[in-house]
């Protein structure tokens, strides 16, 4: 305290905390501990004198005029922020350190001063009191922190100072990004106006609102998100919008993707070249023995990644069958870095605007793939069916196989249904193995028959094709129905179902554990058979519960099979891979490569990713399909029919479109019932919050 002042008295010149900063006045009255003050600002208060800072002074006469008190205050107050100014809080700090651990501000300003006066202690104490981070208030005293103290409250300090610049800034920016979104104006070019903000910020602002768009559920930004989408509605996919409205990503963004964690294109594997360059030289310098069927294979036009072949001839009894997959698991390294990444990814993903796959392309649809031509390692699976479909126990062997042919759906069918009419063969690449595909066809219809028998539930649902063009918020979408192939597709599905629930009979009768699909629920007898009306499929699927993957083996009721572990897409699907390495392992070593748990500790993190890519492909095309009909807007009538209805809604399908709508039920014909033929008229069509509505219908 300044020599001479002792208690302030009227007269005195004192200092007091308001709003975190001090503010300079001057006594007129003090009666019992209590002042009444006068402001610069011509103002009076009231102040217990308690809450005075430790440094009054001067003191001047008690009974000087207001307008001569204006001016002292004016002028002690310019004096002490010039003063202030001057005052190197950390020189004092550097000084002090060590010294005290305490003081008040007469003695730091004694360090630099001689005989300071009250308004250099005031500067003192005003430059001690802003410097936060080195020193601590404690009435009379400031404390002085240990460097160790200092250093981490400066870090807390610049957190504070960013945080605090970010809301005040990012919260203009993202209410000009939102009126940008929901307008669609073109964003103001950076530095045009005030609300952008600096190049720090804003990469903070864009790492926040990634985060938020890659999980929703990440509290690490919840305190901030908060406060800078103050005034924002609370819709779920904001962050997206503001980043789509800042140019960051484009429109349509698949951000199914990001939640995933799921890199789309074919660079994310470089981190893992060598690694995977140990692969591919044991698969090309192994040994197998080779397997000399001319086995084909039969996907779509578009399949690059060819895992799975077949050869199958008629016997007395019936038919022997071969499959031959191929075999990546064989050469794996499944405790690297590598595997660990491919498991994150989990499957391929197959979406309108391009195929992601598993595995990297070259090792997917080259080194692995099953190409006509050329020597490919594969694990086959052998077994004999009878003329009703029923199998007898498989054999596994690995063995090089050289497909004789890569077929595809469209061909095939049109050499079957030569076939069928006793027509001349078509020119095309399938007829060379006509017989084959006959017999194919043959105990692929009989093993569904078995299936059905048993009680299969199959599901015969056209799927139109969806064709993007042109990119960003020039895409333009168009649907296409489904080339009828069915015959060969069901000869595929038959077989693959047949090689996964056979190879599940074989782990389990060695004790094998595998990873299986279960569909454990009973089902009423009728349910059995094929269905292709949309109100019977929608009335049955009430009842199919979602399959499940599990370690213990039980019965999958939708495919009416006892055990199905699926193996016939390793390069494709990571179970797949799990379970082939798994049946090879125990083929040459007598014994599982995992145990039981083992596999469920690794089921816990496959399951998590693939629920994650699962919403991306079962999301992202209804996503293109509803753009699809908004852009044909809302003027045109489309015929479906009704699957349900109740006292609220009646749900209705498309089948051209493979699209389910719901109405309010006072828009339907009362007598209105499921499978009644129906058209409807589509708006109110929001692709990104997956809303569609029906606002008119006709019988």
């Amino acid at each position: 305290m300044a020599d001479g002042v002792q208690h302030p008295a009227p007269g005195c010149i004192v200092e007091y905390m308001e709003g975190n900063a001090p503010h300079i006045a001057l006594v007129m009255e003090e009666s019992g501990g209590h002042l009444r003050l006068l402001l610069s600002n011509r103002r009076e208060t009231r102040l217990a004198a308690a809450r005075l800072l430790p440094w009054p002074g001067p003191l001047y006469a008690a009974g000087v005029g207001k307008e001569q008190a204006l001016r002292l205050l004016d002028k002690h107050e310019k004096k002490r922020k010039e003063l202030a100014a001057a005052v190197a809080p950390l020189e004092v700090w550097e000084i002090a350190q060590g010294e005290v651990s305490q003081a008040r501000a007469h003695w730091f300003a004694e360090l630099f001063c001689d005989s300071p006066d009250e308004d250099t202690v005031a500067a003192y104490g005003r430059a001690l009191l802003a410097c936060k981070s080195h020193f601590r208030f404690q009435p009379p005293d400031f404390l002085v922190y240990s460097a160790e103290m200092a250093e981490k409250r400066l870090a807390e300090q610049r957190i504070r100072e960013t945080r605090e610049s970010l809301v005040s800034g990012g919260a203009a920016f993202f209410r000009l990004l939102w009126d940008v979104a929901c307008k669609k104006r073109a964003l103001p070019p950076c530095g045009s106006g005030a609300e952008w903000p600096s190049p720090e910020a804003a990469e903070r602002l864009k790492a926040v609102l990634r985060d938020k768009m890659r999980d929703p559920e990440n509290q690490e930004h919840d305190a901030l998100w908060t406060m800078l989408s103050k005034g924002l509605p609370d819709v779920p996919h904001l962050p997206l919008q503001l980043l789509t409205a800042w140019g960051e990503v484009p429109e349509h963004h698949n951000f199914w993707l990001d939640r995933a964690g799921y890199a789309p294109g074919d660079e994310w594997w470089a981190p893992f070249a060598n690694e995977i360059q140990g692969i591919v030289s044991a698969a090309r310098d192994c040994s197998l023995p080779e397997c000399a069927l001319p086995f084909v294979s039969i996907d779509s036009a578009s399949t690059r990644d060819v895992d799975d072949a077949f050869f199958v001839e008629r016997t007395e009894t019936g038919f022997a069958l071969t499959l031959a997959l191929a075999a990546p698991a064989l050469f794996w390294a499944f405790d690297g870095p590598f595997n660990k990444a491919v498991l994150h990814r989990a499957t391929s993903l197959y979406l309108p605007e391009g195929t992601c796959h598993m595995l990297p392309e070259f090792l997917g649809t080259d080194v692995f793939s099953l190409v006509a031509g050329q020597r490919r390692p594969a694990l086959c699976v052998r077994l004999t069916a009878d003329t009703a479909g029923l199998t007898g126990p498989c054999e596994i062997f690995a063995a090089r196989v050289r497909l004789a042919a890569n077929l595809h759906y469209i061909d095939c069918q049109a050499v079957l249904d030569a076939a069928r009419n006793a027509s001349p063969l078509p020119d095309n690449p399938a007829s060379p193995h006509a017989d084959m595909l006959q017999a194919g066809f043959e105990l692929a219809h009989s093993r569904r028959q078995a299936r059905i028998a048993a009680g299969a539930v199959i599901m015969n649902r056209p799927e139109p094709t969806l064709y993007l063009h042109g990119q960003g918020a020039d895409t333009a979408v168009t649907l296409e129905p489904e080339v009828p192939a069915h015959d060969p597709q069901n000869l595929v599905a038959e077989l693959m179902i047949l090689a996964s629930s056979a190879v599940a009979d074989w782990a389990a009768e060695r004790g094998c554990p595998l990873l299986h699909r279960i569909q454990d629920v009973t089902l009423p007898k009728e349910y059995a058979g094929v269905w292709t009306k949309p109100e019977d499929m929608a009335r049955i699927m009430r009842f199919l519960t979602p399959s499940s993957l599990e370690v213990r083996a039980r019965r999958h009721a939708g495919l009416a099979v006892a055990r199905y572990a699926p193996v016939t897409s390793p390069l494709r699907r990571y179970t797949d891979l799990v379970n082939e390495a798994q049946t090879a392992y125990f083929l040459h070593n007598g014994k599982a490569l995992w145990g039981e748990d083992e596999l469920e500790h690794m089921l816990g993190l496959l399951s998590s990713a693939l629920e994650a890519t699962g919403q991306a492909q079962r999301f992202r095309p209804r996503y293109w399909k509803l753009l699809y009909f908004r852009q044909q807007g809302d003027k045109i009538w489309w015929p479906g029919v009704i699957t349900e209805e109740n006292e609220a809604f009646v749900s209705v399908s498309l089948p051209d479109q493979g699209l389910f709508a719901r109405g309010r039920r006072q828009l339907f014909d009362e007598r209105a019932y499921p499978g009644m033929p129906v058209s409807v008229r589509l708006g109110k069509i929001n692709p990104l919050y997956n809303e569609i509505q029906i606002l008119e219908t006709a019988p």
